[in-house]
């Protein structure tokens, strides 16, 4: 019998009344094993609607009750990481090591949420005139929601909602309905942790319930993570409809190596960054540039150790690597290796023709390597999400940095390099919002934020850290007078002295 994922409105399943309902599949066998419920406009209203009276209470909370509850979520969390990362692989299709990393991520941010007091704490200036005190806080917004994507079902919600309750919003979350029991899992573990009702909802579907919660007037913050294109549209309409956004988009990171790297740490990184839960990451490296003489060595090098990877079912503990999301996926990333050669590039791998011997019908795609890959190639310069990696070769680190400041987006980018002067200049002149000196995918840690520049981020803030806790909330200024209690009405003894 087919599994059916409902949505979670008010602290409870709450069952599809839409009548529309998606297909979840098995990546690595390429059958439905799910059907999802898609909500209408009306579910979207209820959800949003619990969420509005849950903040009546819920953002009045003290800071001690909802830290309390958050600490009893991350035990659950913890307790339960394997049965998440169960999910996550019977619906995305990444290995269970790779799942169980992504939940291990997201409690980063659960870490970061249960100490917000810290982040919370105003500014209070005494005496800016006579009695006169002036008192900066913050406070929440209200109903909030996040767009999530199918790549990181688990990690990414839990990169947005931790802080927005923990700041005293409500969260109404649309995660990805490619894998969706993820997200709805989190909901029964925050429930269960005590969480009141309707502070989280989670609907499932597709651009009506996106749009809907873009145009709802009683929510008053967006959160995404996607495409670049779908990012851009999020900003534009959310921010129409006078909402506070943060809409992070797509990516082609770049990762230079100089002729003096470590050849075989640059190697190794490549090969990890690019084809790490197969290339299906914003923050994957998809481009090498080969700076002077070395490429040959380096290729030949990333060559040596992509043949090595195990691809197999995410089930199997032996597989480094699984199957794509879905078939569509898997044929997009395909045609890009197939028209490579066309358009200047050379082939050194072509995992097209991957199958798995009993799971014909999964999403299979091998690793494809591509050398020599000219600016003007729609492998360079599209996001293929996948297992495919590009290398480029420059003349001169002026000319890398240059062609990596010339594409259009700015997330992520590394150098490899032994010369610290380089590094440092690399840093400072490279147009991008996240650096790695010798780490290939800089990712930054719960309490430093994550956003690109660029096509890479809509908005003005970035996800998680301290630009997440002041995406949250909202600052307001209070100034005071008091009277000196000397000064009181004559015929009023507060029993202070009058000195004057």
């Amino acid at each position: 019998m087919t599994k059916i994922v409902n949505h979670w409105i008010g602290g409870k399943t709450a069952e599809g009344a839409s009548g529309t309902y998606g297909p979840v599949t098995d990546p690595a066998t390429g059958e439905v094993t799910t059907k999802v419920a898609f909500a209408s406009v009306e579910e979207v209203d209820a959800a949003v609607a619990a969420a509005k009276d849950a903040f009546a209470t819920w953002g009045q909370s003290s800071l001690a009750q909802r830290t309390s509850i958050l600490f009893k979520f991350r035990a659950l969390l913890d307790e339960h990481r394997d049965e998440i990362a169960a999910l996550i692989t019977a619906e995305h299709g990444k290995v269970h090591s790779d799942a169980l990393g992504e939940v291990a991520r997201g409690l980063e941010i659960v870490d970061l949420a249960c100490g917000i007091s810290v982040q919370l704490k105003g500014e209070l200036s005494t005496q800016v005139a006579t009695n006169v005190d002036v008192a900066a806080i913050r406070q929440p917004l209200g109903v909030v929601a996040g767009i999530t994507p199918f790549n990181f079902p688990a990690m990414v919600p839990m990169w947005m909602f931790p802080l927005a309750i923990a700041c005293g919003n409500t969260f109404v979350l649309k995660p990805s309905e490619k894998d969706p029991s993820a997200a709805l899992k989190l909901a029964e573990l925050l429930a269960e942790a005590g969480l009141p009702d309707g502070v989280f909802n989670v609907v499932h579907g597709d651009k009506v319930a996106v749009d809907r919660l873009l145009e709802h007037p009683d929510v008053k913050a967006v959160s995404f993570v996607g495409s670049t294109p779908i990012a851009r549209y999020i900003h534009t309409t959310a921010s129409t409809h006078g909402k506070r956004v943060q809409a992070l988009g797509g990516a082609k990171n770049h990762m230079l190596v100089l002729p003096d790297a470590d050849l075989d740490a640059a190697a190794d990184a490549a090969v990890s960054a690019a084809y790490g839960s197969a290339g299906e990451r914003c923050m994957a490296i998809s481009a090498v540039v080969a700076v002077g003489s070395i490429g040959d060595e380096l290729v030949q090098k990333i060559r040596e150790r992509a043949e090595k990877i195990k691809i197999g079912p995410g089930t199997d503990p032996t597989s480094e690597m699984g199957p794509l999301i879905t078939k569509v996926h898997r044929d997009k990333v395909a045609a890009y290796v197939t028209g490579a050669a066309d358009e200047g590039a050379e082939v050194v791998l072509d995992g097209t023709g991957y199958t798995v011997e009993g799971h014909e019908g999964g999403h299979w795609i091998g690793i494809s390597l591509l050398d020599k890959v000219p600016t003007s190639a729609k492998a360079y310069q599209d996001e293929i999400f996948g297992p495919v990696l590009s290398v480029l070769r420059v003349d001169t680190y002026e000319d890398g940095v240059a062609l990596i400041n010339a594409s259009p987006y700015g997330n992520g980018t590394a150098i490899f390099t032994r010369d610290g002067g380089a590094a440092r200049r690399f840093q400072l002149e490279i147009e991008a919002g996240m650096v790695g000196v010798n780490v290939p995918i800089p990712v930054p840690v719960g309490y430093h934020s994550f956003g690109g520049w660029k096509d890479s981020l809509f908005g003005d803030h970035h996800i998680y850290g301290n630009d997440g806790t002041h995406f949250y909330t909202r600052g307001k200024v209070v100034t005071t007078r008091w009277p000196d209690p000397s000064d009181a009405p004559a015929g009023v003894d507060l029993g202070f002295p009058r000195n004057h």
